[in-house]
């Protein structure tokens, strides 16, 4: 995530109850506690923008004459639907409404506005994203010129260090598609292609298109590229060793649901198919191929069977009924830029990961509501064993049922704005 300046990328006193904190399997947390009052942002005109639309406050006697919420699930936007359990079922969860975090972020704005002052990149992220390709890269000269002989001591540094890297540049890549890492469009550019040369595939620019996708329709069939295919579904259920196949083949899913899109490469895509031949090139020619066998291996393990490849599972397969998105609130988050803070970086896609922990101290009712992971190996684990969770622990909707909640969301905004008009008046 240089030329103008671009915008991060965006895609999408409170009374309480008593809290209750519970633990359930797998390293699960959650707690239930309900705002009774957080409300949405507004307008000030008949001729408002949709920018200020999604990006003001409506006042107390807006929101007081604008009555209850269209949307049942306001304010902590927890589904009523019911997860799909292998074997059991034939296909993903459904849902009747849009995804939840637009309308959970305008919710949490009317309660903690101050949040808005996180938004901005991270000017640090371009020096993480040298100093780790460099360290790769150093790696792959060392097992291709240096330690030739060892290949254990090849294999214990692939999956420990290598690969551990690998989701360090997933991480980096993540955050120049959000513009997070620099003032401008070049800039993130920049900083995704360096992260991509300790990756010997040409991934940023793809993943930068299929992710923003992602966000913008999460869960709506046919348009989120990060669902199961039927075939997922069909061939893998609950059956243990399936699932680690799985697992283990997980870095070919990008591929396979990415062309499942049909879609032709983008003008950047083949750039960086370029970048990244060259880069390998060059690899290859003063690392050998050994060196680049370092750094495929890496790739591999590091996007498949490791304990941070867990926040692919993590993210938002559905481990309870109604909770689409999961966050991750572990101790390996110092050493992944916090990548396991995925219902705040859904809910607020313009902050960087390192304010990222600072919204859920910033507004704790919001998430401590939800269920969480406090293991990525216990999430492995569950998902590999665990019966009742499989490929098809999804949820999706009908694009229709989307933009049937979106319209919720302007509609609200444009009667708030008639009622503040009125209330000048």
């Amino acid at each position: 995530m240089m030329g103008s300046a671009p915008a991060p990328v965006d895609t999408s006193t409170a009374t309480t109850a008593t809290t209750t904190v519970y633990p359930t399997s797998a390293g699960l947390r959650s707690s239930r506690e309900v705002s009774l009052n957080a409300g949405l942002p507004s307008a000030h005109s008949n001729s408002i923008s949709l920018k200020q639309l999604n990006t003001s406050s409506i006042s107390s006697a807006a929101h007081a004459a604008l009555g209850d919420h269209p949307d049942r699930r306001h304010p902590i936007y927890l589904g009523d639907w019911k997860r799909s359990i292998p074997n059991v079922h034939d296909d993903i969860a459904k849902d009747d409404l849009d995804e939840p975090h637009i309308k959970r972020k305008h919710a949490i704005l009317e309660q903690h506005p101050e949040i808005v002052k996180l938004y901005g990149y991270e000017p640090l992220t371009k020096y993480v994203a040298v100093l780790a390709a460099s360290c790769q890269i150093a790696l792959a000269y060392y097992f291709g010129k240096v330690n030739t002989e060892s290949t254990w001591q090849l294999l214990v540094s692939v999956y420990v260090v290598g690969a551990s890297l690998t989701q360090v540049f997933g991480v980096l890549i993540h955050e120049a598609t959000h513009n997070l890492c620099g003032e401008s469009l070049a800039m993130n550019r920049f900083v995704g292609l360096v992260a991509n040369i300790g990756i010997p595939v040409p991934i940023f620019s793809s993943f930068r298109r299929y992710h923003l996708e992602h966000h913008a329709y999460q869960g709506v069939i046919g348009r989120d590229p990060d669902l199961p295919l039927d075939w997922e579904v069909r061939l893998i259920k609950s059956n243990p060793l399936a699932k680690f196949t799985f697992l283990f083949f997980y870095p070919l899913m990008y591929v396979v649901r990415g062309a499942a899109q049909k879609k032709q490469p983008s003008r950047w895509e083949i750039y960086n198919i370029i970048f990244t031949v060259l880069a390998d090139a060059i690899v290859v020619k003063y690392c050998g191929w050994r060196g680049f066998l370092y750094l495929f291996l890496s790739l591999w393990l590091g996007y498949g069977v490791h304990p941070a490849a867990a926040h692919f599972i993590q993210e938002h397969f559905t481990f309870d009924d109604g909770q689409e998105t999961y966050s991750y609130y572990g101790c390996l988050n110092y050493l992944f830029l916090n990548i396991g803070y995925h219902n705040e970086h859904h809910d607020f896609t313009k902050v960087a990961w390192s304010k990222l922990p600072a919204i859920r101290s910033i507004a704790p009712e919001f998430y401590n509501t939800l269920a969480y992971h406090t293991s990525w190996v216990m999430v492995l684990g569950k998902f590999v064993f665990q019966r009742d969770v499989g490929p098809q622990s999804r949820v999706g909707r009908d694009y229709e049922d989307h933009k049937k909640g979106r319209k919720m969301v302007v509609e609200r905004r444009m009667a708030a704005a008639a009622v503040e008009k009125d209330h000048l008046i």
